[in-house]
């Protein structure tokens, strides 16, 4: 096949003529790893094509996809239903039961694979008002269809020269899939991204992933129905990286010290709160083994690459990595290599301190809209700069509005907004995509995010205020979990605070407070009095019009399932304004 790669069916085809992998994907069942090979997900897929064919599917038939976890299956579903010239419409599992039927409605899908009970129980209150002609589920669940019965569907081979029939009129320029937007405000819209879209992500994204094809693992845990998961899980199929799937986030860490992956990707609150577990660590340390942890930590939160700090910090950095990041580093496998993060702005103290305990992360930058990757950092050839989203890729152009807006061209970019031409013009000029969020292009190429467009808002005053560069300078703070700036129309920049419960307690004990809920803490004098601390840090940094004067903490954790977070971890403002209204009316009418 050479690299002639157009279509998104084309990846596995590649790989088993590259690498052949005997452990193509592997998933956690029954009390054990699973593996298939490359040979096998191909057949599977093929089976599925075959299956569906029989089952009436003909080309731009959507079939959606519903998973709480990452998994193999997931994987061979994609590939069969794309080969015979059908869309995968992927639904992300938290979302409410109204938003299920709004995108099986809108999508048209007739369709639908759902991996467990919890996502079954919610569609079947729904399926009703639906296209939908059939569900099969990934577990095992009595009375219910199970995939296999497509895969036996599919068992006879006779009808595989009208599979190959369906590949070869599929093209680059078609539609692979619908992906809804989780969305901050409004209805989620349906995202068209073709096969070329996709395709010319992975190939110019792999220039930046340092792997050693065809003999690397990689531990998979982000919802694949994001497109920053899924394209990465095509860009390890190019790479012959074997892919393994994680339990759950909680079990990750175990997971992480049976595979021993050298990859991974995460958003910045996982990283997080791996840091905050490393941190926290240090309490349980006494004397002289504290001491050297902690400054070791301190160490690292200094880092530069390419060694710009000087021989002196150079010599320490070695100190710190053999006695303590090395131990650190054994705990999460002991040979991850290579982290990417995206989908939000990442803090630079991370960004310090897994790069100088030898885990680098790699932040990059783009969009569903973008298929998504705009920019990413590298380690190799200079190309690493904390504080940005790296330089843009190959293929790609960014140009700067005379309002600060990020405009982006290329061949990543979607075909346009299912059924909604109207709002697909709204975002486009020309070629060029608006992507909302206002940033900066150095001299040398880096890219920089400073916002959102439309969260930027204007105070009483008549003075702008950036709420995004003040949210990630507080963020920086262990003590603050999440923050959401606020003042629009108001006199004053204000924010609400959700604490981070877990090293408040722990600071808590070292200074001898008995402080056992969330209640606790929020209303906690002392606690208040540390934080404000950190605000008053953070407001030495920026100019006095737009300094935070007043803050009120919460006592609930800010979760998707509540309705604070969307699926990929934004902040829906609206939301949040609204259950925390009688704190807003506090801090503004109190």
């Amino acid at each position: 096949m050479s690299n002639n790669i157009s279509r998104l069916f084309d990846f596995p085809y590649y790989q088993l003529e590259k690498f052949k992998l005997n452990k193509a994907f592997t998933s956690y069942k029954d009390g054990k790893w699973n593996s298939i090979s490359t040979q096998e997900y191909i057949d599977n897929a093929n089976q599925i094509s075959r299956g569906l064919l029989r089952l009436g599917i003909k080309k731009n038939d959507k079939i959606a996809l519903i998973s709480t976890t990452n998994r193999t299956e997931w994987n061979i579903m994609d590939i069969g239903i794309l080969q015979v010239g059908a869309q995968n419409v992927p639904i992300y599992p938290t979302i409410a039961k109204e938003d299920y039927e709004y995108i099986l409605n809108h999508s048209e899908a007739i369709y639908c694979f759902v991996s467990d009970t919890t996502i079954l129980e919610k569609l079947n209150q729904i399926k009703g008002n639906t296209p939908l002609k059939g569900v099969y589920t990934f577990d095992d669940i009595k009375g219910e269809h199970h995939w296999s019965e497509v895969l036996q569907l599919g068992s006879d081979e006779s009808n595989q020269s009208e599979v190959e029939e369906c590949k070869k009129l599929v093209s680059s320029d078609d539609l692979a899939t619908l992906i809804y937007t989780s969305g901050t405000t409004g209805r989620p819209k349906g995202v068209m991204l073709s096969h070329g879209n996709i395709v010319s992500n992975v190939l110019a994204s792999e220039k930046r992933v340092p792997l050693v094809s065809g003999d690397s693992q990689a531990l998979s845990f982000l919802p694949v129905c994001h497109i920053f998961e899924r394209m990465i899980l095509y860009l390890y199929q190019y790479c012959g990286v074997e892919i393994y799937f994680a339990e759950s986030i909680e079990k990750m860490s175990d997971n992480l010290k049976e595979i021993k992956p050298q990859i991974m990707t995460a958003v910045p609150r996982l990283y997080e709160k791996v840091f905050d577990k490393i941190y926290g660590r240090g309490a349980e340390l006494k004397g002289i083994k504290q001491k050297l942890f902690y400054w070791a930590i301190e160490v690292g939160l200094q880092f530069e690459p390419y060694g710009a700090n000087g021989w002196w910090y150079e010599k320490k950095l070695s100190i710190a990595r053999k006695l303590i990041f090395s131990k650190i580093k054994e705990g999460l496998g002991g040979r991850l290599d290579l982290m990417v993060s995206g989908s939000a702005a990442l803090q630079p103290r991370l960004t310090r301190f897994f790069a100088a305990a030898e885990m680098p992360i790699m932040e990059g930058y783009g969009l569903t809209e973008t298929s998504p990757v705009v920019s990413v950092n590298d380690q190799n050839n200079g190309g690493f700069r904390i504080g940005t989203v790296g330089r843009i890729i190959d293929h790609v152009e960014v140009k700067i509005a005379d309002d600060g807006e990020i405009l982006v061209k290329g061949p990543n970019i979607m075909l346009g907004y299912f059924k909604d031409p109207e709002k697909t013009a709204e975002v486009m000029t020309g070629d060029y995509f608006h992507t909302g969020d206002i940033g900066e292009v150095s001299e040398d190429g880096f890219l920089k995010i400073t916002d959102r467009k439309k969260e930027m808002f204007k105070t009483s005053g008549g003075k702008y205020v950036a709420p995004a560069l003040l949210e990630n300078e507080l963020k920086q703070s262990r003590f603050i979990e999440q923050v959401m700036v606020i003042g629009e129309n108001e006199k004053m920049p204000a924010a609400i605070i959700q604490p981070n419960f877990e090293f408040v307690r722990e600071w808590a004990q070292r200074h001898n407070l008995n402080l056992s809920t969330n209640e606790e803490i929020a209303n906690n004098e002392k606690v208040i009095q540390r934080i404000e601390e950190e605000v008053v840090l953070c407001n030495s940094k920026f100019g006095k019009w737009e300094t935070i004067k007043k803050f009120k903490l919460t006592s609930n954790e800010w979760s998707i399932d509540a309705g604070h977070l969307t699926p990929t971890m934004k902040m829906k403002r609206k939301v949040i304004k609204e259950i925390y209204k009688d704190l807003y009316e506090e801090i503004y009418r109190g």
